[in-house]
């Protein structure tokens, strides 16, 4: 036997001995770590607990700010203004951003990594899902219109107020599918997915993401059904796109077209400053009633179009075909 295999052979079996006077240590490790990093269900645990915690301190700052809580306090309450909307959402934004941000360091990774890479904000996937979204809701609203359940009834705002209005509630759900898009279908899934595999992980989220709607005044099962069925939707298009951007603007444009432009309940809730004097009429089964039209029995059919849409537009990859 040769000096360096001897050397080899001391060296293993020292090994040996170091596992064997510690599997303590061994098994503790083998239960968070896994083959590179910190397992992906400790991972978020960690985001979860991190999430409420800077949620709660960024409200306790926020609260204890003379302007914003005389401000605060003047709001009406149980209604909705495009300035609540965008303090609101801007708000929960930060906090996704922040805990997200406090993760990316401990996994050392980029927010590309969780489907929002920066250097495409606002380009072309974002502006490719903005008409979508509005084409889906228009579908929608074309469908219950036609079967005598809406009427748009004329405008409710016009000129400068208008505009205005229509400005601010575009910036509310730009932050509100920012929100929504990169917790669900950016870090959670990007974290869950790693775990369990991709569309097992965008499933589970998908039911959560419905049952948070479930929690809306207003919103009812179906409603958060269709929800979550908008959640696959979304996941679908960033496992065919790459980034949540599209999904983004998909998001916002279906939004701020039922809450301003159509003027119709969103996800149970009616906000101040839209565009029309809508109503709808007939069975909550064809409208959505007090839900929105995300409780119609047609949502689904506008859905599955949208995902026809995305499989034409962005056929899948090699990679994503095995």
């Amino acid at each position: 036997m040769t000096i360096e295999a001897k050397l080899s052979d001391v060296s293993s079996h020292g090994d040996i001995a170091v596992q064997q006077a510690n599997p303590s240590r061994s098994s503790f490790a083998k239960i968070f770590l896994g083959p590179t990093r910190i397992r992906a269900g400790w991972r978020l645990l960690i985001f979860a607990a991190t999430f409420l915690c800077v949620a709660r301190l960024l409200n306790f700052v926020l609260h204890r700010i003379p302007a914003i809580a005389d401000w605060q306090s003047a709001q009406a309450p149980g209604a909705t203004t495009p300035s609540q909307a965008i303090f609101a959402a801007a708000v929960a934004v930060s906090v996704a951003i922040i805990s997200a941000l406090i993760l990316s360091v401990i996994e050392k990774k980029s927010f590309a990594d969780y489907g929002l890479p920066w250097a495409r904000a606002f380009g072309k996937r974002f502006w490719q899902g903005v008409p979508l979204g509005l084409v889906m809701l228009t579908a929608l609203m074309g469908i219950i219109a036609a079967l005598h359940g809406f009427s748009s009834g004329g405008l409710a705002l016009a000129g400068g107020d208008a505009l205005k209005d229509g400005a601010l509630y575009g910036i509310a759900f730009i932050l509100v599918a920012i929100f929504e898009e990169f917790t669900f279908r950016g870090y959670l899934q990007a974290t869950l997915g790693e775990g369990i595999g991709f569309w097992p992980a965008a499933i589970v989220l998908a039911i959560l993401f419905g049952a948070v709607h479930v929690s809306n005044s207003g919103e009812a099962v179906y409603g958060a059904a269709m929800a979550g069925c908008f959640a696959l939707l979304a996941a679908f298009s960033l496992r065919r796109t790459g980034t949540i951007w599209f999904a983004i603007g998909m998001h916002a444009a279906w939004d701020w077209g039922e809450t301003y432009f159509y003027s119709v309940p969103d996800s149970g809730q009616v906000a101040r400053g839209h565009l029309l004097n809508s109503s709808f009429h007939g069975p909550a089964w064809l409208t959505g009633g007090s839900v929105g039209p995300e409780g119609s029995a047609f949502v689904l059919v506008v859905l599955l179009l949208g995902a026809l849409a995305i499989h034409l537009l962005f056929p899948a990859r090699r990679e994503q075909q095995v």
